[in-house]
């Protein structure tokens, strides 16, 4: 599989920027399709790739990828000679998929909820896979002040996805700026493939992206 094509969709101002980080963290060779929204996204070409008509998608060969958290999974095991993922006997194996899955389920829909000024009544929070938007926030805090990286001293897939969910979240308060979330931002975006990333996807932006 290593000498597959590896063929990326995405849009510089999406969750594909998770999948760029990750693609830089294996540095292997991809091409990079961009599609716009509206548009070429929704046309019957991608549309084959990913019915849902979003980004990111990868496709590896005749494999096709889609949802960011399962793309970095993927790409992890595809790539296991770049040390993103434990290996299936590796006892990190379970935290390394819980947390990577934390921030699929519970922090995305808490923080999203957030960002729609949706606040669950509290006779309803059992019905929520989250619970609490305070009890998301608190466990991952624990859980990123326990080391370097979520696996202690090995950075992973999970970092690249949860540490891209806090730094997006911080940047557009969904997500509260805690010392512990401050501190795992700063340490894991400072890695270069995390800065080669963000300038590829920056220099992508449209010219008046800022001014919307």
């Amino acid at each position: 599989m290593p000498n597959d094509r590896l063929t990326f969709y995405t849009n510089p101002m999406s969750r594909g920027r998770i999948v760029r980080w990750m693609l830089e963290e294996l540095g292997m060779p991809y091409q990079a399709v961009l599609l716009d929204y509206g548009t070429t996204m929704k046309a019957p070409e991608y549309l084959a790739i990913n019915p849902m008509g979003k980004v990111p998608a990868i496709q590896h060969g005749q494999t096709v990828v889609t949802e960011a958290a399962a793309i970095c999974a993927y790409l992890a095991d595809a790539f296991p000679q770049m040390g993103l993922a434990p290996a299936p006997d590796d006892r990190l194996r379970g935290p390394y998929f819980r947390w990577l899955f934390f921030a699929a389920g519970p922090l995305e829909a808490a923080a999203s909820n957030r960002a729609m000024g949706f606040v669950v009544p509290p006779e309803r929070e059992k019905m929520m896979g989250y619970g609490t938007y305070a009890a998301v926030m608190d466990v991952l805090e624990d859980a990123v002040e326990q080391g370097e990286y979520l696996l202690g001293d090995n950075f992973s897939a999970a970092d690249v996805y949860v540490g891209a969910h806090l730094g997006f979240g911080m940047q557009f308060g969904t997500i509260e700026r805690r010392p512990g979330f401050e501190h795992y931002w700063s340490r894991v975006s400072a890695r270069p493939a995390a800065i080669r990333a963000k300038q590829i996807d920056d220099d992508l932006l449209p010219k008046d992206a800022t001014k919307t």
